[in-house]
């Protein structure tokens, strides 16, 4: 799109607009676009993608150029709105801008056209609650989520059992999906530079078949679990075990669970596993 190519550098733009980074939104402005363009290599080509909190539209324009069929961009902070319109004007019918707080909207429903593709430098004050909405999605109407976050989230997300940084987002993310770390990003190349750094993962969704389907008991369980993730599973698990009425050593020793082992060293499928007990147990019980 030649047009984006002839639009004035970021730093310009927001220099008219008289714009700066707001500390409540976790806003940091990513400039280089030879890392935009990185990033926004890893989710297009594609048909349609959803861009979260695109601000003064970077990673837009990287997206479009990068060949996206249709971008929708949804923005919280109004101030953007003017520079996302900019880009608008010369990417005619590509382009589509949502003002609004991505964890208010129904991004599944937001367009027709899927699978979706979702692209974001997540603000790092809601970062992982979004993340664990769009993998506990059911359906799950995405099939490749590119997210930015702090390095630290980034890790938890691609651990595995045993590792200090495994936890709920570990088990949650490969539940449904095969994620992986694309690259590290320093924190020197934000405006302004956050604190620490972020990395850039990317999630691309399991087959239906090889996909966990029970993911809001999965969600309870595993942040009952990892509350308290130095506590044994037969001391974290007992108050869980009370709310659903089922007896805790029979969901552990039925789901072949030692009753002394600690949530940081069980993997996926031993916490699959307790799923489906839970469900059985329960079900037994009514």
């Amino acid at each position: 799109m030649t047009g984006i190519r002839d639009l004035p550098p970021l730093r310009d733009v927001l220099h008219r607009y008289g714009l700066t980074a707001n500390k409540n939104f976790g806003q940091h402005f990513l400039f280089d676009l030879n890392l935009t363009d990185k990033i926004a290599r890893l989710a297009a080509p594609h048909d349609t993608i959803v861009e979260i909190g695109p601000g003064p539209g970077g990673l837009t324009r990287s997206l479009l150029m990068a060949g996206t069929g249709r971008l929708i961009a949804i923005e919280k902070d109004r101030r953007f709105i003017p520079v996302l319109k900019e880009i608008e004007k010369v990417a005619p019918g590509a382009l589509t801008i949502v003002e609004g707080d991505a964890l208010k909207i129904d991004i599944g429903q937001i367009s027709n056209d899927y699978p979706l593709r979702i692209c974001a430098n997540l603000p790092y004050n809601v970062g992982t609650k979004l993340l664990i909405n769009w993998l506990t999605a059911s359906p799950v109407f995405w099939d490749r989520l590119v997210v930015m976050l702090q390095k630290e989230v980034a890790e938890r997300i691609v651990a595995k059992a045993g590792d200090n940084a495994y936890g709920r987002l570990a088990v949650l993310a490969s539940s449904v999906a095969t994620p992986h770390l694309a690259f590290d990003v320093p924190a020197r190349a934000f405006t302004p530079p956050p604190k620490v750094d972020s990395a850039v993962v990317v999630l691309d969704v399991l087959p239906p078949d090889d996909r966990f389907t029970d993911l809001d008991t999965l969600a309870r369980i595993t942040e009952t679990a990892f509350g308290q993730r130095r506590k044994m599973l037969r001391k974290s698990l007992r108050p869980l075990a009370k709310r659903w009425n089922i007896c805790l050593e029979t969901w552990l020793d039925t789901a072949n669970v030692a009753p002394d082992i600690r949530p940081e060293v069980l993997d996926i499928a031993g916490f699959h596993s307790l799923v489906r007990v839970a469900k059985a147990l329960t079900q037994a019980r009514s």
